[in-house]
């Protein structure tokens, strides 16, 4: 069987990370890779090297070296919880997988922004992992905001070998077992 990349898709507090850890507990030798921890491991160790402007760099290559060493040292399935809101970033990173020889899952939390504005007033969630903005509700304005310009697109049917579409949180469960059915 061939080794699954799963690939979350969503603005913050969709459930991204809920649903990578989840699947992980269900998917057979899989780990997930979540771009929020090497931030903060950046953030508390190295703040100095975080760039003033522009993309997060730094945190953007621990994760590259993260995701390569888990494609060519380990047989994991590999979830990657991030926002990958970016047309050209994700069909980067698909087409790096795909090169390898992974199965593509992209998993799209479709929330309506109302459901989204009320998770992030009743967030507890740990702030250590921004870089520029003050709190969540500035994180899902810029998102929302973003979602306006051309390079930011929801994932569309043909850009992976999957894609699942959770446009409520009754959906998971379901997500989940298909994808856990796609790796037998």
């Amino acid at each position: 069987m061939k080794r699954l990349v799963i690939i979350t898709v969503g603005k913050t507090h969709s459930g991204k990370t809920t649903f990578a850890k989840e699947l992980e507990q269900q998917l057979k030798n899989s780990i997930v890779i979540d771009q929020d921890n090497h931030a903060e491991f950046v953030n508390t160790y190295y703040a100095s090297l975080r760039p003033l402007k522009g993309p997060n760099t730094i945190k953007y290559a621990i994760t590259n070296t993260i995701v390569d060493y888990a494609v060519q040292r380990t047989d994991f399935h590999l979830i990657l919880s991030n926002s990958n809101r970016n047309f050209k970033g994700r069909s980067e990173l698909l087409t790096y997988f795909h090169d390898k020889d992974f199965k593509s899952v992209l998993v799209h939390f479709d929330l309506p922004d109302s459901i989204l504005q009320e998770r992030v007033h009743a967030s507890q969630r740990s702030k250590s992992i921004f870089r520029t903005a003050s709190s969540f509700m500035e994180v899902l304005n810029r998102q929302t905001t973003e979602s306006e310009k051309e390079d930011i697109s929801d994932p569309k049917q043909g850009e992976a070998n999957y894609l699942f579409v959770i446009k409520d949180s009754t959906e998971i469960k379901s997500v989940i077992q298909s994808i856990v059915n796609l790796s037998k």
